[in-house]
């Protein structure tokens, strides 16, 4: 059978339209060669638009068995650069012999978040991130602090890359299509390569305030702060989503300064 059933365990919704499979391989617009890698190629849409670009040194890695078959039958070129693996077990420190790639895909939606949030463990090897995800988590991506979709992976990722809502797709250009609408995003990495804070601590913080995102900064961080955090300051009168990367880390120093 010349065909890959999606399976929903997977999370599988193949792209039908090669219009958008074309969009979404430009949005690496790199000029030299690069290292590019693929997740969740399914039945190559995205692949074949990927494999036309010779400054693409492209790696795919795939975790159903049937699709890695169908990649193997009908992309001959794709021989020894198949990874039939799930991505968020594989170790990528030795992916491309350690040198910097691109991350793209059409990416499954049940567990996106955790992708992007293991993309983020390797962001200095990794300067682009574009593909396909649920609308309402691109959503989340690109917020500006303000907004109700601003949250934790909205800090966490634009405190390293500048993240771009590129387009919508609607859910009939997929098999089987989903109950949502999909969005292309682009992140970039920015300029910096730490925080100027304890980064750890920067994650912890982020994370409980926005656990208890109903309450001011000063009733959810309350036991994180300790008794010498001055919680008379105004930034404490704040909700997280009040709150841009820059005040989060100028919180984490008030927080981590006061505990030492």
């Amino acid at each position: 059978m010349n065909y890959v059933k999606p399976k929903k365990a997977l999370g599988q919704h193949f792209l039908t339209d090669l219009s958008v499979a074309k969009r979404i391989a430009d949005t690496l617009d790199h000029a030299g060669r690069a290292n590019v890698l693929e997740i969740g190629p399914g039945m190559g849409v995205l692949t074949q638009y990927l494999l036309q670009n010779p400054n693409n040194n492209l790696k795919v890695v795939e975790i159903d068995s049937e699709s890695v078959d169908y990649l193997e039958r009908n992309f001959p070129e794709l021989e020894g650069r198949i990874i039939a693996a799930d991505f968020l077990r594989e170790d990528l420190t030795h992916l491309f012999d350690g040198e910097p790639f691109m991350l793209i895909g059409n990416y499954p939606y049940n567990i996106s978040s955790q992708i992007f949030f293991k993309a983020l463990e390797l962001r200095d090897r990794i300067p682009v991130i574009s593909g396909m995800i649920q609308k309402e988590v691109a959503e989340r991506l690109a917020s500006p602090p303000g907004k109700k979709a601003y949250g934790i992976l909205s800090v966490f990722l634009q405190a390293y890359y500048d993240i771009e809502y590129l387009f919508t797709v609607k859910p009939g250009v997929f098999n089987p299509p989903p109950k949502v609408d999909s969005a292309v995003i682009r992140m970039r990495r920015n300029g910096v390569q730490r925080l100027d804070c304890d980064e750890a601590l920067f994650r912890m913080v982020v994370k409980t305030a926005f656990n208890q995102r109903r309450k001011t900064l000063r009733n959810s961080l309350r036991s994180l702060a300790g008794t010498q955090t001055d919680l008379s300051d105004p930034i404490f009168d704040k909700r997280p989503e009040q709150l841009s990367v820059a005040e989060f880390v100028g919180l984490t120093k008030m927080i981590g300064g006061a505990s030492h």
